[in-house]
């Protein structure tokens, strides 16, 4: 009996078929776990990049914005900060059609123009900090965030859903 097990197995060591199939059922669901966390990760990255596309624009707009034209030249006055929270959301300053990405709401979303607090002085104790023409400098924050919860098959080892952040600043240069 002893015998008869041992020519199986030396045999067994020597035969050389089925050595691919035993690698590939040994490495295949590590590669597919990681090639999903790669796919995963792009997503996330993607959706970053769209958000922060979309604050960059929205501040851009609100920099540029000044409601104080609309009222001088008698028309009724625009609101910048809405509409430049449309356009990081929507891409547009209407606020229709789909967002940019599924599930960003104008709630997650905020816009400041100016506040007490973003305006600082151009020359301080003799040291220019901004280059301008006038005494100060204020600035735009565009601000947002996103839940992002496509975790997928990240949640396999741990990763669970996460919130992105993302601002732009730019200067109150209002022409």
């Amino acid at each position: 009996m002893i015998k008869g097990l041992s020519q199986h197995l030396h045999r067994f060591r020597r035969e050389q078929q089925g050595t691919a199939l035993v690698e590939m059922a040994l490495i295949a669901p590590l590669m597919l776990l990681l090639s999903a966390g790669v796919f995963e990760f792009g997503n996330l990255i993607h959706k970053k990049l769209l958000m922060e596309a979309g604050l960059s624009d929205a501040a851009r707009f609100a920099a540029r914005c000044n409601s104080q034209l609309y009222t001088k030249a008698g028309l009724a006055a625009i609101d910048c900060a809405n509409i430049a929270t449309n356009i990081a959301v929507f891409g547009n300053a209407a606020g229709s059609g789909n967002p940019r990405i599924a599930g960003w709401q104008t709630t997650n979303v905020t816009v400041t123009i100016a506040d007490a607090g973003s305006c600082h002085d151009a020359v301080v104790a003799g040291v220019t900090q901004y280059r301008t023409t006038t005494a100060q400098v204020c600035i735009v924050r565009a601000a947002g965030t996103l839940a992002y919860s496509g975790i997928g098959m990240l949640s396999l080892v741990g990763i669970g859903p996460m919130t992105l952040n993302g601002f732009h600043e730019e200067r109150l240069i209002r022409f």
